[in-house]
């Protein structure tokens, strides 16, 4: 008689970040102070400009190191690691996973995870920040947008990442990339200063590029990354079919590197592109196309033409016309 062998069972994933799959006091006190310090430093930015003024060695390390940040967050940590809109050369998945970083907005795997988890709920029960969370009204919507803003990152990590992105746990790189945040991070803050410092050769070089090249730019890029959470899906035009109440918000295009096209991206998910309709600039798109010239990314996701046109909304009248295109045709074959 041959007896039953239990089968093997599979080694657990490793744990992706420091924190895992809960925030302990200590993430949420340090997360308390990575958003209130730039963002009192972001209040203070106009009436210093205004007495002082600012060089252009700080707006110039400032905006180097926004659009860095940004675009890793767009290209990298959006577009390729949660949606794979392309697929990405080794060399290139490591440094957009490092740029991600770079932006302070979390650890690459914890905020792939949070993402594929919003798209899954996208504005329903279960969504980790919906500005429609507490109702329609304008007292719920406000409390809303202040959840889905920033009030939700304070809650307990609830988004298990060996469910929502099992493919970064799994690479090495990437895992060691997101344990690392903390790493990132402290070279994000300190490059400002450091080239600051050594340009002018002098403590008030440093300060200054401190002060708006990582205070300033880390406040103003948090500010536009969760611009995308609450307004984005409160207000905007909303020319494509979508299950959600995403929107396009056209002045938050640039800052937001191409971000805040955000209906076609819950209408397609995986296009490389957001911005595909005439004027709507997309500078995550363009930079994803050198990339593919380069040859360090292929199998780009480019939304053609006959895609784009199945996921419009039919304009005012389209859709009587087609009905009554429809109508005719039936009269047509009956005849």
């Amino acid at each position: 008689m041959i007896e039953d062998v239990p089968k093997a069972q599979e080694a657990p994933l490793p744990i992706a970040t420091l924190g895992g799959d809960s925030k302990r006091s200590i993430e949420q006190i340090t997360l308390l102070l990575f958003i209130t310090v730039p963002f009192v430093a972001l209040l203070a930015a106009v009436p210093l400009a205004w007495g002082w003024g600012v060089s252009w060695l700080d707006l110039g390390l400032m905006t180097a190191m926004y659009f860095i940040g940004c675009h890793g967050i767009t290209i990298g940590y959006h577009r390729y690691f949660t949606h794979g809109s392309f697929k990405a050369k080794r060399p290139l998945r490591i440094a957009l996973a490092i740029m991600g970083s770079l932006a302070v907005e979390g650890p690459v795997v914890r905020w792939v995870a949070d993402h594929r988890k919003h798209h899954k709920f996208s504005d329903a029960e279960g969504d980790p920040h919906s500005p429609w969370r507490y109702g329609e009204t304008v007292p719920a919507l406000m409390k809303g947008l202040w959840w889905a803003h920033v009030g939700w990152m304070f809650d307990e990590e609830r988004t298990p990442q060996h469910k929502y992105a099992p493919d970064l746990v799994k690479d090495p790189a990437i895992r060691f990339v997101s344990r690392t945040f903390i790493l990132w991070t402290t070279i994000s803050l300190l490059i400002p200063p450091l080239v600051g410092g050594l340009v002018t050769w002098s403590w008030q070089g440093a300060v200054t590029a401190f002060f708006w090249g990582s205070l300033v730019r880390v406040a103003l890029l948090h500010h536009v990354t969760w611009s995308i959470n609450s307004i984005c899906h409160a207000v905007g035009k909303r020319p494509f079919k979508s299950r959600d109440r995403s929107g396009n918000v056209w002045w938050l295009a640039i800052l937001s590197c191409g971000e805040s096209w955000h209906n076609l991206h819950h209408a397609d998910p995986t296009s490389a592109r957001h911005g595909v309709l005439r004027g709507q600039l997309d500078s995550s798109a363009r930079l994803i196309r050198w990339f593919e010239l380069a040859g360090w990314a292929y199998d780009v996701r480019w939304p053609s033409a006959g895609r784009i046109a199945a996921r419009r909304k039919p304009r005012p009248g389209e859709e009587s016309a087609r009905a009554a295109d429809g109508e005719q045709k039936d009269a047509a074959q009956a005849a």
